[in-house]
């Protein structure tokens, strides 16, 4: 086990909101980021459901994160979108990294 955790925070976002909840994440990820975040990214699902998924060093670099709710930005920016976030957070437990690519 490494210690890492993934949180996931998820919402259906309202379809009219979509473009302000992905400039928000874009302007948020271009700011300074939490210590600890090893990376992030935002994900769109079907039927309005969008995901962001943020791995962290350990837990308690997430719970400093959580504990402080001008850092705490994921469920900030559902919530400005008039969604309502759903957080959970896994240890991650077995990884692989994959071939190197490029997107």
């Amino acid at each position: 086990m490494s210690g890492q955790v993934l949180s996931e925070v998820s919402a259906v976002v309202p379809a009219g909101r979509e473009d302000e909840l992905v400039r928000s994440y874009r302007e948020l990820v271009a700011g300074p980021l939490p210590d600890g975040l090893v990376r992030t990214e935002l994900l769109r699902g079907p039927d309005g459901l969008w995901r962001v998924q943020s791995l962290w060093r350990d837990k308690a670099a997430l719970d400093a994160v959580r504990s402080n709710p001008k850092l705490a930005a994921a469920p900030r920016l559902f919530k400005q979108v008039g969604a309502e976030p759903q957080l959970t957070v896994f240890d991650l437990t077995v990884t692989q990294p994959g071939p190197l690519a490029v997107v």
